[in-house]
């Protein structure tokens, strides 16, 4: 009988071998073979064809039962021909992108992506004669004319890390068909259970399974899912470049699925009732977020997706820094740090500088940016902790 997603995520990893609703962590390195020739009938039938799925591997670095058992079920939330697992989020990102690109090509990308990608897109990729073209997301017109022969990846974050901005991702994905060029995006802030792009037509979907896959900020590790047409590429450099993840690590992420349905459908309500309340506040003069149903934002995200997740920034104008910092540092149930997506709200100052080469996104005088994260916290404690530090900005 098929399952929802909701009651799959839940029951899939059973293990009845061992009469555990959990499967077991398996750590290994040597895989061990009844015969030499069952080891090479398995290097032939399996790693020559590059199967997307196995039993177990020839190598504990290729993965182990408790990694398969993450990549199984991720292939399902997903709609994956196959999903490869790193030990970070931001390891996917390279994975996906050093699979791709080569000397001579060029990748466009979203302005207002996530910095370090930025910084591997600017600095790393120019070693290695990749040249990165930046578009704006907010006009498709822009992206169009950036396209040339060169170019063999676009590179989407949607919406943006910090400002937010979303793209058109079904005009995106027709135009790189027709000109026959990969595709990918980072989908960490919605993460497949509100939005799967493979099913829209991109070629790789990255997600930071750090964030709402784990859910409870005690994990690292990253997720890239990918089509047919991905997929010997993306094997090829996830099997030279040695990015694995963790036995452990992966029994985290596993635990976290179980409830991502129940923990993302409260963070968005956490986080609408949040925003409710941010709206009537004088002080703040943007919040970047789609929440307002008149505007392009609002309308690109209901277009694609079933959901939006807790994550959001804030526009903030105010002659004095240090009154800002200082809502900020009297927040009592926001903890102030970096990375999101856990039970906990977050509150992060972000200084036009550490956003990088943000060539579209144009900060007026004496505006500053803070990136909230609402959490499971009761939301009556989190507007009441909000009111009472915004006091304390002039």
């Amino acid at each position: 009988m098929p399952k929802s997603i909701k009651t799959y995520l839940k029951t899939a990893a059973k293990d009845y071998s061992s009469r555990s609703v959990n499967p077991p962590v398996v750590r290994a390195s040597t895989i061990l073979f009844r015969t030499m020739q069952e080891l090479r009938k398995f290097q032939k039938d399996v790693i020559s064809k590059k199967k997307p799925e196995v039993e177990h591997w020839d190598y504990g670095r290729s993965g182990t039962q408790t990694t398969l058992q993450l990549q199984k079920m991720l292939r399902r939330l997903e709609d994956a021909y196959q999903v490869f697992l790193t030990p970070t989020g931001f390891a996917a990102v390279a994975l996906s992108i050093m699979s791709v690109c080569r000397p001579g090509d060029e990748i466009l990308i979203s302005d207002g992506v996530y910095r370090p990608t930025q910084k591997l897109a600017d600095d790393l990729l120019k070693e290695f004669k990749v040249k990165a073209v930046w578009y704006n997301p907010n006009s498709f017109e822009d992206f169009r004319n950036k396209i040339t022969r060169k170019t063999k990846l676009i590179y989407v974050e949607n919406p943006g890390s910090n400002t937010f901005e979303m793209n058109d991702l079904g005009k995106i994905v027709s135009l790189a068909k027709s000109k026959n060029i990969f595709t990918a995006i980072d989908n960490t802030w919605a993460t497949a259970y509100f939005f799967q792009p493979l099913k829209l037509g991109f070629d790789i979907a990255i997600t930071s399974a750090t964030k709402y896959y784990s859910g409870h900020s005690d994990v690292m590790a990253g997720t890239v899912a990918v089509n047919k047409k991905a997929y010997e590429k993306v094997w090829w450099y996830n099997h030279v470049s040695g990015y694995r993840l963790s036995s452990d690590d992966a029994y985290l992420i596993i635990r976290g699925l179980r409830t991502l349905d129940i923990r993302l459908e409260k963070h968005e309500e956490n986080t609408k009732k949040v925003i409710n309340f941010l709206k009537t506040q004088k002080k703040i003069s943007k919040i970047l977020y789609p929440y307002k149903s008149s505007s392009k934002e609002f309308k690109l995200w209901k277009k694609y997706y079933s959901g939006a997740s807790g994550l959001l920034s804030l526009i903030i104008k105010s002659k004095s820094k240090n009154s800002v910092y200082k809502f900020v540092n009297s927040l009592e149930l926001f903890g102030i740090g970096y990375s999101w997506g856990g039970f906990e709200s977050l509150a992060v100052y972000t200084d036009p500088v550490e956003l990088g080469t943000r060539r579209y996104f144009k900060f007026e005088k004496n505006e500053h940016l803070v990136r909230l994260h609402i959490g499971l916290e009761d939301t009556k404690d989190i507007i009441n902790d909000l009111k009472r530090s915004l006091k304390f900005i002039k």
